[in-house]
């Protein structure tokens, strides 16, 4: 897919997938206006991937900022085709060990966030008649996983949220995915709120490769132009999704030994 004459905004883009996306848009042709809270990192990234790139500084929690760059761009640009939804935080631990607090912050960032981003840009595109609206959930949002079970929580509604409004967006002429990858190579490791974990012992016991967030950027824009429902990226993602569908059990049991491993890294 071409994304010459296109335009795209990307949440989350100073770093990781977020930033991997609008590089490989670029490539590809189109602009982008790259969105992040980190000022100097968003401008840097911005700055690095050219003429093409637009920074702005925003954090996806604050619904009148992002109505605020959403009115700048169509003012600027004239149409928006599409969004990538792909600001996020990360939080582990077990449900008994994780704050309310921390629990306010995952839903105001990875649903209250995304939220935001649908209402400054849907009801543009309807008017427009076209676009996407892509949203980044995580393998985590389609199936069981234990010691992960708020972060889990807010990317099961991320999931719930993109299938349900497919359906009510195709008759405006406005597709909507869902993105549901697995271990991806970012620096979210970093950002990620841990709850009484061993946090260097868990990291060096996750048995499978990172995916590279390059790698991850190519299949996310793959899946946006065969306008897929749900994009997944990686293959245990894939097996965890199925195995959860054709045997909910097996499924489960699967995630009995996912605690026991995050129990072995729990710090008392």
């Amino acid at each position: 897919m071409s994304w010459a004459g296109r335009t795209a905004l990307v949440t989350g883009s100073a770093s990781g997938i977020g930033r991997a996306l609008a590089a490989a848009i670029i490539e590809r042709g189109g602009r982008v206006w790259l969105c992040d809270r980190d000022a100097l990192r968003v401008r840097e990234a911005a700055a690095a991937l050219g003429p093409s790139a637009v920074a702005r500084v925003l954090d996806v929690t604050n619904a009148d900022a992002f109505s605020s760059v959403v009115d700048e761009l169509f003012h600027l640009e004239g149409k928006l085709d599409a969004i990538f939804n792909n600001a996020g935080m990360g939080a582990a631990g077990e449900v008994r060990d994780v704050s309310v607090e921390t629990w306010r912050r995952l839903f105001e960032v990875n649903v209250i966030g995304v939220v935001n981003g649908i209402n400054a840009v849907y009801p543009r595109m309807i008017a427009q008649g076209f676009g996407a609206i892509v949203n980044t959930a995580s393998g985590a949002g389609l199936a069981p996983r234990p010691g992960m079970a708020a972060y889990a929580a807010s990317k099961h509604a991320i999931v719930g949220l993109s299938v349900s409004m497919r359906a009510e967006a195709r008759a405006y002429g406005v597709d909507v995915s869902v993105v549901c990858p697995g271990y991806i190579k970012t620096e979210i490791m970093k950002s990620t709120e841990f709850a009484k974990l061993d946090v260097a012992g868990l990291e060096r016991s996750i048995p499978i490769q990172p995916i590279s967030a390059e790698r991850c950027a190519q299949l996310v824009l793959r899946g946006v132009a065969r306008k897929k429902a749900i994009i997944i990226v990686g293959k245990t993602v894939w097996l965890d999704w199925l195995m959860y569908r054709w045997s909910p059990a097996l499924a489960l049991a699967a995630a009995g030994i996912r605690a026991r491993h995050f129990r072995k890294h729990r710090q008392s």
